[in-house]
């Protein structure tokens, strides 16, 4: 299992009870600061995850720790799904997600609720595809949060995970350690209401499992065809799994 990381190391909280606190605090800067700090690659990233599933022709679609709402977003306009739910345990990423489905005019496809990866609120084999960006990491309890994804996924589903990772060419990786070590939490002090939020970002992704080793995660979890896609020289990786 990997390291327990969390955002907070003064605090008693649980780390879901900490990543919440964290994720509602910087909720209205999100968006904007996230675009910043990735010079915009992650769109790219996301628009690729969304072209997997839609090779599927998904009906239902759940996304966890949909933040924002990004890639439900996407989902409405390049997929035919006509049930695309938006899941996260944060309000006030969900509120801000609201207002831009809103006014895209997409609220009768998509539908924000605070809902717990570990425990989800849905009957089994109900989605014919789950996505997670960004967000595995965040679980507090993986193992119980991917047994519950394959739980809820219908038989043939595709779920799929787009996750940052540690590149292996040696000049690549200290470009990526520079910025997540120096890049990103001088952005979070600089325009943050919570620096430690951006600490803990860039702690986190550095210790969690990538390429082979989260493929076996998910193996060992019971997903079928498993395979990683390394994007952007390996900063990030898409991995696709099947029940």
């Amino acid at each position: 299992m990997p390291k327990i990381v969390k955002p907070y190391s003064d605090s008693d909280q649980s780390k879901k009870e900490q990543v919440t606190q964290m994720f509602d605090t910087i909720s209205k800067e999100y968006d904007g600061l996230n675009r910043m700090i990735t010079f915009g690659i992650d769109v790219k990233w996301r628009k690729r995850v969304i072209a997997l599933i839609a090779k599927n022709n998904p009906k239902k679609i759940l996304d966890i720790a949909t933040g924002t709402g990004d890639l439900a977003i996407m989902a409405a306009q390049k997929t035919i799904a006509t049930e695309i739910i938006g899941a996260d345990i944060s309000e006030g990423m969900l509120n801000v997600g609201r207002k831009k489905i809103e006014k895209l005019n997409l609220s009768d496809r998509i539908k924000m609720q605070v809902t717990d990866s570990e425990n989800l609120p849905f009957q089994d084999d109900y989605f014919d595809a789950i996505t997670v960006a960004f967000g595995v990491r965040n679980f507090e309890n993986l193992d119980k949060g991917l047994s519950e994804i394959y739980r809820v996924l219908k038989p043939s589903g595709i779920f799929i995970v787009l996750e940052t990772s540690v590149p292996k060419l040696p000049i690549i990786k200290q470009g990526y350690l520079f910025h997540s070590n120096f890049v990103l939490p001088f952005f979070g002090k600089l325009f943050s209401k919570d620096p430690k939020a951006y600490s803990y970002l860039s702690k986190s992704a550095k210790n969690f499992p990538f390429g082979q080793e989260f493929n076996n995660i998910m193996i060992k979890n019971g997903f079928k065809e498993v395979q990683n896609k390394p994007q952007s020289l390996g900063v990030a990786s898409i991995y696709i799994g099947k029940k």
